[in-house]
């Protein structure tokens, strides 16, 4: 059974930075694409960054310049570096691999870590 786990939340105040992980257990093979997605209170699930087996690479307008994703040269971790951050960027992050060109119910999802950003 493949799994997503994520490390590397916690609280920062405004400015600062923090580096989120997701390494993968079982069978990816053929995955298309791996991304962070956010959820803030009351708010809808947004993509924040994902990038693909081709090398595309998409940002939320709110996190350009600010926010990287990268991935391991074995496909199987993915990484968000998050820097100067704001209160706004507030949220449980998610990361998402998925098999795709769209999202489908077969993506696979991690369990959801805590970002607090106080100002």
């Amino acid at each position: 059974q493949v799994q997503l786990v994520e490390s590397g939340g916690g609280s920062v105040q405004a400015g600062g930075s923090l580096r989120l992980s997701c390494a993968a257990s079982g069978n990816i093979f053929g995955i298309f694409a791996m991304g962070w997605y956010r959820q803030s209170a009351g708010k809808q699930r947004e993509l924040v960054t994902e990038t693909t087996s081709g090398g595309a690479t998409y940002y939320a307008d709110s996190v350009k310049g600010r926010f990287t994703i990268s991935k391991d040269m074995d496909g199987r971790a993915v990484h968000l570096q998050m820097n100067s951050l704001k209160p706004e960027d507030t949220a449980v992050y998610y990361c998402s691999f998925r098999w795709g060109v769209t999202p489908s119910q077969s993506d696979l999802w991690g369990q959801g870590i805590q970002v607090t950003v106080s100002s």
